[in-house]
């Protein structure tokens, strides 16, 4: 099979909105503490002549979802909002039920901006909790208050919004099995439709990476926090569908689920990263990372998109290096027809992986991740590296 045979996957929009009050420890997303106004107006024009030039690349696909991420797009007033999705909607074509997600600190969130989301279009707020125990926030270095969680949750309900995720970590600096299970509780109390319950990593380039924090909890401790955790889940109707991700009946996360199927993605905002399928092949490109940068790239060329063939041996890895990460079978078909590839280049990989029980072979060309391959993702990923 030719990369020329490859059928168009579905599409996605990201856009990157880069500030946030200030920058936690833990985090290696490309995001800037705010220190002053930040030139908003400016930068949504400039996002604004970015989406003109990435239309091209839709191909005639109408998005199936637009994810504001940073940063903490929530730091942007709801009129800035309205003007990207206003943009959105003039330059492509977009899904009757698109799904737009806009990330949010509770710290940040005013009841009227709330309202103001979700007229501009908005229908899915993902908020960043991360703990309802105030002494992991501060150790995590949030803004925000346990009770600033249910207030804003509260807000946009009373805003219309029938889809909400919560984000919370676990395996916390001194955190206790009770006290992970006592954040999941809590959470699960305010009714989201989806939960991102996901374990802390020192990622490099962070504080917490230079500077472990004391009391992290051990590899055993952290695997019996996420097995009662997903007991917990599952107990309250949350079907995990992604290594991290559980949602209510009718409320996976779009957007994610195509990163994850190895979907196309356009990419605006500094430092936003997309991939898109041509004729020529598989291509990924990133915009310039520093917000002025980004801003001044697009006010002189920004027609200059930097990007770089995803070559064979790279479209096995990350193909499998997100399928992997669901909980739904993936098959041999579907591998062919987004990477071009034929379902021969998996087959003597995947044979010893069933040997050594990662994954179970269902038949018919269709496999999934054993309960022990689950546990040692890491490693089954890395099987397939280049």
């Amino acid at each position: 099979m030719s990369v020329a045979a490859v059928r168009l996957p579905p599409l996605s929009l990201y856009v990157h909105l880069p500030w946030c009050v200030r920058k936690c420890p833990y985090c290696d997303f490309n995001s800037h503490a705010l220190r002053g106004e930040p030139q908003m107006a400016r930068y949504v024009d400039a996002l604004l002549a970015d989406m003109r030039r990435e239309r091209e690349l839709a191909a005639g696909r109408p998005l199936l979802s637009v994810f504001f991420g940073g940063g903490t797009p929530s730091l942007f007033p709801a009129a800035q909002i309205a003007r990207i999705l206003e943009g959105v909607r003039t330059h492509f074509d977009v899904a009757d039920d698109i799904e737009i997600t806009l990330e949010a600190n509770p710290g940040t969130v005013e009841c009227a901006d709330v309202h103001g989301y979700r007229h501009a279009g908005v229908n899915r707020l993902s908020f960043g909790a991360q703990s309802f125990d105030a002494t992991m926030l501060e150790a995590l270095g949030r803004i925000h208050s346990v009770d600033d969680i249910g207030r804003s949750v509260a807000a946009a309900r009373a805003a219309g919004f029938g889809n909400v995720n919560l984000d919370l970590m676990y395996a916390l600096p001194g955190q206790s099995v009770a006290g992970a299970l006592d954040d999941l509780r809590h959470a699960l109390a305010l009714g989201p439709q989806h939960v991102s319950w996901y374990q802390l990593t020192l990622e490099p380039n962070t504080v917490f990476y230079a500077r472990p924090p004391a009391g992290m909890p051990d590899e055993d401790t952290a695997w019996a926090m996420q097995l009662e955790g997903q007991a917990l889940l599952g107990g309250a109707g949350y079907e995990r569908y992604e290594t991290s991700a559980y949602a209510l009946p009718g409320y996976r996360c779009r957007h994610n689920l195509n990163y994850w199927r190895f979907g196309d993605y356009l990419a605006i905002g500094a430092g936003a990263h997309g991939k898109y399928t041509a004729p020529a092949g598989i291509r990924r490109y990133a915009k310039p990372a520093h917000p002025l940068a980004y801003i001044e790239a697009q006010e002189a060329d920004g027609s200059r998109r930097e990007s770089q063939p995803v070559g064979a041996h790279d479209r096995v890895f990350e193909y499998m290096l997100n399928v992997l990460r669901l909980t739904e079978p993936f098959t041999e078909t579907a591998f062919a027809e987004r990477t071009g590839l034929p379902a021969e280049r998996l087959h003597d990989q995947l044979a010893q992986l069933r040997e050594q029980g990662l994954v179970e072979g269902v038949g018919g060309g269709v496999w999934r991740v054993s309960p022990l391959g689950q546990r040692f993702l890491n490693d089954l990923q890395a099987a397939f590296l280049p």
